[in-house]
């Protein structure tokens, strides 16, 4: 039986193997598809295609955008998008804009609280174009503000902390539009992460199907078993595909593998049998 691992990022964002290594990585771990898909990026692509060339393995082009939905934070895959989609292209480019001024802002709220050089400190993690929190978690760690990344998060860049800064991503309907531009499949990444109530929940997959949307992260490395079987449950009811994804950032976190996923459960439809999926990659 095929593998699927849908969801994984690179050094193009803020994984921590570069694209060859990633797929190198998937390869030893026995996944058959991946799908690399970087926060609101393409760049990681052409380098993961060509070490795919060389490998039994299928490499899916994708990208995690993010979206603002009632002022929240929430991603989503577009799954086998067309790199060269300009729509696409443009798109990101305007939440790279985003990335670089929050970044701005999150060293100056940290100078602000007594910690200099965030910024200068973030970028040396940097390997792509994509500034992300994590890079700032990785230099205070290093400057020995705090004990691990995680701990980071919790005491400073979270709601409420010294680094925390808001900000506008695009909206879930311009987002879609650029996946499905590009030929993609737009999916909502993780949702159990954002632990919404059932009824906000709903909103946001209808909405998302208003939109566009076609599938479901039921399966993610962040999903417990219940969560597990409660999104395939959202999943069945709102008639939309079932993806799996481990979320895959590098081997910094074991917690989270390539390819060792749950299944899908009972009764839902996996997102490789959708009718634009590539021929000969659902198995």
């Amino acid at each position: 039986m095929c593998c699927y691992d849908l969801h994984s990022h690179s050094t193009a964002s803020d994984g921590t193997l570069d694209p060859a290594g990633l797929v190198e990585k998937a390869h030893s771990a026995g996944v058959d598809v991946l799908a690399l898909t970087d926060h609101d990026t393409l760049d990681g692509l052409a380098e993961a295609a060509q070490a795919v060339s060389e490998l039994d393995l299928s490499l899916i082009p994708g990208v995690e955008i993010s979206v603002t939905w009632q002022a929240m934070t929430i991603h989503v895959l577009g799954l086998n998008v067309d790199p060269l989609n300009q729509a696409l292209s443009d798109g990101l480019q305007e939440l790279q804009k985003v990335r670089d001024w929050r970044a701005g802002e999150i060293s100056r709220k940290l100078a602000n609280k007594g910690i200099p050089g965030a910024l200068e400190g973030a970028d040396r993690f940097r390997k792509g174009k994509i500034l992300s929190r994590t890079h700032f978690a990785y230099f205070l760690v290093e400057a020995g503000y705090a004990a691990s990344v995680r701990d980071v998060f919790k005491r400073f860049l979270v709601k409420g902390k010294p680094g925390y800064v808001h900000n506008e991503w695009v909206s879930m309907q311009r987002a879609l539009g650029w996946i499905r531009q590009a030929g993609g499949l737009p999916v909502i990444a993780h949702p159990a992460r954002y632990r919404l109530t059932r009824s906000k929940l709903k909103r946001l997959v209808g909405e998302f199907r208003e939109a566009g949307g076609v599938g479901l992260e039921v399966v993610s490395g962040s999903h417990s078993r219940d969560e597990t079987l409660h999104m395939g449950a959202v999943c069945r009811e709102h008639r939309l595909f079932a993806s799996c994804g481990s979320d895959y950032h590098g081997p910094e976190k074991p917690w989270v593998e390539l390819g060792r996923l749950r299944r899908l459960p009972d009764a839902c439809i996996p997102i490789w049998e959708a009718e634009s999926w590539p021929p000969g990659l659902a198995v």
